[in-house]
């Protein structure tokens, strides 16, 4: 499965984004999906995810309360909704995907992903 994330761009502090992750290839239906990010000069680090049905989420702390991640099987997309926006969040944010997981299954490290779609920077100034 190809993975494509959109969305990203220029915010001042406390505003807003959404992000996309599109899916082609194969059916995303059936496939975990998480949100990572990675600033410069600093590793990629989890920042949320979303079970293959959508009834579980699962959200770094930094992010929690801010963030939330969505998903559309119908539409082969994955969503993250960013709010009150952070210096600190600026980095470029990569979607992932894995599947032949149960229903509620999700990941929040690098290796647990299977496929890897390109980033999408997102600056927030201050």
């Amino acid at each position: 499965v190809q993975l494509r994330a959109s969305g990203g761009g220029l915010v001042q502090a406390g505003g807003s984004l959404r992000l996309s992750c599109a899916a082609s290839g194969r059916t995303f239906s059936n496939k975990a999906v998480g949100w990572f990010r990675q600033a410069p000069g600093k590793a990629r680090e989890f920042v949320a995810a979303i079970s293959w049905s959508g009834g579980s989420t699962h959200y770094a702390e930094s992010v929690k309360g801010r963030f939330t991640v969505s998903r559309d099987n119908a539409k082969n997309t994955v969503s993250l909704q960013m709010n009150s926006l952070k210096p600190e969040d600026t980095a470029v944010y990569y979607c992932a995907a894995r599947g032949r997981t149960t229903s509620a299954a999700m990941g929040d490290f690098v290796t647990w992903y299977d496929y890897w779609g390109q980033g999408t920077l997102v600056t927030v100034s201050s």
